[in-house]
């Protein structure tokens, strides 16, 4: 039958199988929560964490990264295989599409189902990590990817619609947690610029997923790329073993003897806050005891004192972001075919614009690590904001200059993907222990929710807007964000996560 599933019913066994796996979900997810320590609240605001700044990167933290940006590779590749599952879901649904404009329901329904997802994803997974834990959210993680690998055996399209919604919210915090791990674990000389490293590992993601669609999907059609999910999801949960939980986190819940046996093996020593104002002449000494934020105040706690300057410049620049990749860059086949470019010509374009996306990340990482995390995202966000704004100023006429407009795209098609990176690594240093993970989760639903935006007038059936329009809607919150950055947001490069978070709290009215 070419795998074509469409109007064929769903039998007895295969809803007991749903139910089944939604059951296991929620037993999974009860196995996970950690018991509440009681001591956690008195441990969390004396303890301090000293991750041996000046040693040396350990094997162990190589492997760590390593696991990690495997870890984040699976987890990109579910939602860009969005890109790929539309043409062939839209064939075998009869979907309206480019391919099909008389169709009755949109295919995009489906990408629109999936952000959606990842964004309800990464404000969940933030939450996740800060009540169970780090380590233990990737695992659920995991489970999700296998789960919901079930959607490539989804007869109907509605079906597939939900599965993709549930997908996104699994992928969706992915990125989110693994910035605040490895935040938590790096030493922090050497933390801001493998976090964008890693982080920026989405070429490989496009790269992995492309080449199965070529090779499989003729085959085996669209539904393979949902099916793969099984295998990639049970290597996921198998690299678990060299994840540890954050010791941060452990000492924050009052599980000491977990804590030390994990900083034991990555070079890291605990000690009581008193005993670092007087031994350690580099750590201030605080005036009065640093106020412990806990998981009950939810994102509003993002809000709070001194945190309110951070939480809005990462905001308003992760919304920047969204609003590039989901809508400038999304339509640029699209516009430049209206400036009259062939189809051969246009991808040639964006596939070399898109490929310079590795140097630039390797670029930022350095910036990020050697500069400092304020000047890289205020250059950033600005040369970006002011890229976008030269569509705006050229428009049309940038159509009989073809080298210009391919210079000019290397910024929005390469270097956003690059300050998502950054974006998310700051917002993993930035916030306090009990709420870091919460905080890395906003700016992860932020850069999305562009997305939502951008399908949600794709749905419509709004007629597209014009490469002057696109760029300018990106161009504004980029800017904006550059002075938010400049005029509110600290300084993060080789400082101890405990500082950074001190000096916030401290500013609270």
């Amino acid at each position: 039958m070419g795998y074509h599933l469409a109007g064929m019913p769903m039998d007895p066994g295969m809803i007991l199988g749903m139910a089944l796996i939604v059951l296991g979900l929620g037993a999974a997810l009860y196995g996970l929560v950690p018991k509440r320590s009681r001591e956690s609240k008195e441990v969390s605001s004396r303890v301090r964490v000293r991750a041996l700044d000046d040693a040396p990167i350990r094997t162990q933290h190589v492997l760590l990264l390593i696991v990690m940006a495997i870890a984040v590779t699976i987890d990109i590749m579910k939602p860009t295989a969005l890109a790929f599952v539309a043409p062939g879901a839209a064939h075998e649904y009869g979907l309206r599409s480019p391919a099909n404009p008389d169709g009755r329901i949109s295919v995009v329904w489906l990408p629109f189902s999936g952000i959606t997802g990842t964004v309800l994803g990464s404000w969940l997974w933030g939450w996740l990590g800060d009540r169970i834990g780090r380590r233990a959210s990737i695992m659920f993680a995991g489970l999700l990817f296998v789960t919901t690998s079930i959607c490539g055996t989804m007869p109907s399209f509605t079906w597939n619609v939900v599965m993709c919604l549930a997908m996104g919210i699994g992928a969706g915090g992915m990125l989110p947690i693994t910035a605040t791990l490895l935040a938590e674990t790096i030493p922090a000389r050497h933390r801001g610029w493998l976090m964008v490293l890693v982080g920026g590992d989405i070429a490989a993601a496009y790269v992995i997923t492309s080449w199965l669609a070529a090779e499989l999907t003729p085959t085996f059609s669209w539904r393979v790329l949902w099916l793969i999910g099984l295998p990639t999801g049970l290597l996921f949960l198998a690299l678990n073993r060299w994840i540890p939980e954050s010791p941060r986190f452990l000492l924050a819940q009052g599980r000491h003897a977990e804590a030390e046996a994990v900083m034991a093996r990555y070079g890291a020593t605990a000690v009581e806050r008193d005993a670092t104002a007087s031994k350690d002449p580099v750590a201030p000494v605080p005036s009065a005891p640093a106020p412990s934020f806990s998981a009950r105040h939810g994102l509003l706690g993002l809000l709070r004192g001194g945190l309110l300057g951070p939480t809005a410049a990462i905001t308003v620049l992760s919304v920047g972001v969204g609003l590039t990749t989901y809508g400038f860059q999304q339509w640029v086949p699209t516009h430049l075919a209206q400036l009259g470019f062939s189809d051969v010509n246009s991808a040639y374009m964006v596939r070399n614009a898109t490929m310079l996306g590795i140097p630039l990340t390797i670029l930022t990482a350095w910036m990020y690590g050697r500069v400092g995390s304020r000047p890289t995202l205020i250059s950033l966000s600005g040369l970006t904001g002011l890229t976008l704004l030269a569509f705006v100023s050229f428009g049309d006429s940038l159509a009989g200059n073809e080298r210009m407009l391919s210079l000019l795209l290397i910024v929005p098609l390469s270097g956003v993907s690059s300050v998502a990176a950054a974006i998310s690594a700051y917002a993993a240093e930035v916030y306090p222990t009990t709420m870091r993970s919460r905080g890395a989760g906003l700016a992860a639903g932020m850069t999305k929710a562009g997305g939502v935006l951008v399908l949600a007038f794709a749905l419509a059936a709004a007629t597209v807007p014009s490469l002057a329009t696109t760029a300018l809607i990106g161009a504004i919150p980029l800017l904006c964000a550059a002075l938010a950055f400049a005029w509110l947001a600290p300084e993060t490069k080789s400082r101890r996560l405990e500082d950074i978070s001190e000096d916030l709290l401290a500013a609270r009215d």
